[in-house]
């Protein structure tokens, strides 16, 4: 890595996020909007066709107005509030850089790293451009590139590499994630501080079948989703904020992913709803203006979406995952009622199941907001919003569900809908985007509790009694302890996938060879051992990823005569072994009188020649 071109990255975030606060962001929102504001700008210079000189251009732009700051701040202007610093920022600091650390030093081995979210990096790294109709290695060419072009920013001054590529995937997260501590009521109590740190920690076992050392989106999309809601809520009074934060939010979200509609929609509701609950004047300038404000607001979030629909479908004639109504209506024909039914009850057994993870979080969630409501409700006799919050989240549940179940009837072929594949990856989303709005609401219900309400009479005395004292007291070390231990949890979590990972066939393609940067139709036989591989298509995905070529082909079977051994074998450039396989390499000392096991090596007429 580039630690120049690190320091390039962490000094031009610096000057957003100064700048940005004195437009009036929060401080706690201030890093996440830095990255969404350069994701946008990516993608403007990334349509126009312009992306190398964007992603210098937006980079150091954010350079110049660190500059600017700096000597307007010599001169006695422009000086940012300090929010001081709280016990949650050591736990962010420190954590999260040895949780960098890990992950800088993490292979990428999930599948969907190499049908799509590492190759589009890679594409956009080493191209500068978007995919075009005849770039065949990107396979899911509807995907918005909105994560891609924020990892491609990183790279491009780091230097490119899987972990630089995780890093900067971690740093979006993060970022997003200290946006959760702007709804503390008092941020010197460490209990409440360390419920959310704790959050944050647990989110991640709800992410286990992804984890952090990928670069997929389940996680990205929910923790975007929370981070604009903490904004709403922040800017629920600053109408124009508001409607920036949610344009910003919004347009995002949707650049992440085309299933990302349902997390806007999350956002739009509640933003309408404040809206209508801040609202001022007569009821007739109260229609006018929160319509009017609604829809441009919504308009401004939709355009960058639409410009990348309209992107698709002038640049490839079909499109995987693309959103057509003609695409469903073709789907929905072509599934016989008795296929859906058996999908429905497959699905309605899938929830109903206590072995699933989602089942186990919503129980988790239901279980802690009644408790709460219940013992603050009728203990302290205090009225609470955790009953009625609760009765929400249930119902998000219960319409993601619903749109999850329309997703495996409308996109996904019968084959995979009928083991409801990747089902606790979906819903891990709304699992994590709940989880983290229950407990937004249950630290400000407890601080509420609070015997002193005054945050400047708060000290080691302000207790109604030494029991509540004491109680206070352990349940705060004991949200520190399980904070820490589950973050650590995590950490050593990746680290022994790491581990567990050294002989997959990422590790030894990597052991095999060095990967290739330039963009080409070379042809290439991987030779993997493993059949499952093969029939996966991971091992063909894996090496046009690795060796940047669109001409990759995994195979297995090598039993057949030794014509056809040698007239397969000649119809590529390159043979790659990563590991042994003792029917190629008997074949090939039958055919060519060569002895191989591992390597890379080139396919001419007499033979293979080893290249590395």
């Amino acid at each position: 890595m580039s630690w120049l071109g690190l320091l390039l990255i962490i000094l031009s975030l610096m000057g957003y996020n100064g700048s940005i606060r004195r437009l009036g962001v929060s401080p706690y929102l201030a890093w996440i909007t830095s990255i969404l504001v350069q994701i946008l700008l990516d993608y403007v210079f990334a349509m126009l066709g312009l992306l190398h000189l964007g992603l210098r251009l937006v980079t150091l732009f954010g350079v110049l107005l660190l500059v600017i700051r700096l000597i307007l701040g010599h001169y006695g202007k422009g000086a940012l509030k300090f929010e001081g610093v709280h016990s949650f920022d050591f736990w962010m600091v420190s954590l999260g850089l040895v949780m960098a650390y890990e992950l800088y030093h993490s292979p990428l081995v999930h599948y969907d790293n190499f049908s799509h979210w590492a190759v589009i990096v890679k594409f956009l790294t080493f191209t500068g451009r978007l995919p075009g109709a005849h770039d065949a290695i990107i396979s899911f060419t509807s995907y918005p590139p909105a994560t891609a072009l924020w990892i491609t920013q990183m790279v491009t001054w780091t230097g490119y590499s899987e972990g630089a590529m995780l890093v900067a995937q971690f740093g979006l997260i993060w970022a997003a994630s200290y946006a959760v501590f702007n709804v503390l009521r008092d941020r010197t109590r460490g209990l409440t501080s360390f419920i959310l740190c704790l959050t944050i920690a647990v989110s991640y076992v709800f992410n286990i079948n992804i984890r952090l050392n990928n670069l997929l989106v389940d996680y990205v999309l929910p923790i975007i989703t929370v981070a604009g809601l903490v904004g709403i809520y922040v800017y629920r009074k600053q109408p124009w904020h508001l409607s920036a934060h949610v344009a910003i939010f919004s347009a995002s979200l949707l650049l992440v992913k085309n299933s990302a509609a349902f997390f806007v929609a999350v956002l739009a509701v509640y933003f309408l709803y404040e809206l209508i609950t801040n609202a001022q004047g007569h009821w007739y300038w109260k229609l006018f203006s929160i319509s009017a404000r609604f829809i441009v607001t919504l308009v401004a979030a939709l355009a960058p979406f639409l410009w990348w629909e309209r992107h698709v479908k002038t640049t490839f004639t079909e499109s995987k995952h693309e959103i057509s109504a003609q695409a469903y209506s073709h789907q929905l024909s072509g599934e016989g009622t008795s296929h859906i039914v058996k999908i429905g009850e497959k699905f309605i057994h899938q929830i109903l199941s206590l072995n699933s993870l989602s089942t186990q979080g919503i129980i988790l969630i239901n279980v802690i907001l009644f408790v709460a409501w219940f013992i603050i409700r009728h203990r302290n006799h205090q009225r609470n919003q955790l009953l009625g919050m609760l009765i929400l989240l249930d119902f998000v549940f219960i319409l993601y569900y619903g749109s999850l179940f329309g997703m495996y009837i409308l996109s996904m072929p019968y084959a995979e809908a009928i083991v409801l594949d990747g089902f606790e990856r979906y819903m891990s989303s709304t699992v994590i985007l709940n989880l983290f709005i229950g407990a937004m609401v249950l630290v400000r219900a407890l601080d509420r509790t609070f015997y002193e309400q005054d945050f400047s009479k708060r000290d080691l005395r302000a207790f109604k009694s030494i029991v509540t004292k004491n109680a206070y007291q352990l349940g705060t070390f004991l949200m520190i302890f399980f904070a820490i231990i589950m973050m650590y949890s995590e950490i050593n979590g990746t680290k022994y996938t790491n581990i567990y990972n050294r002989g997959t066939l990422p590790i030894q393609l990597d052991k095999t060879s060095k990967p290739w940067t330039k963009l080409s139709h070379t042809k290439i036989l991987i030779v993997d051992p493993h059949p499952g591989d093969v029939d996966s298509y991971y091992a063909g995905y894996l090496a046009n990823y690795y060796y940047f070529t669109d001409k990759a082909v995994g195979q297995e079977n090598f039993m057949e005569s030794k014509s056809d051994f040698k007239k397969n074998v000649l119809r590529y450039q390159y043979v790659v072994i990563p590991e042994y396989h003792h029917t190629f390499t008997v074949m090939v000392r039958k055919v060519f009188h060569q002895h191989v096991r591992t390597g890379l090596y080139k396919v001419e007429r007499d033979g293979l020649e080893r290249k590395h």
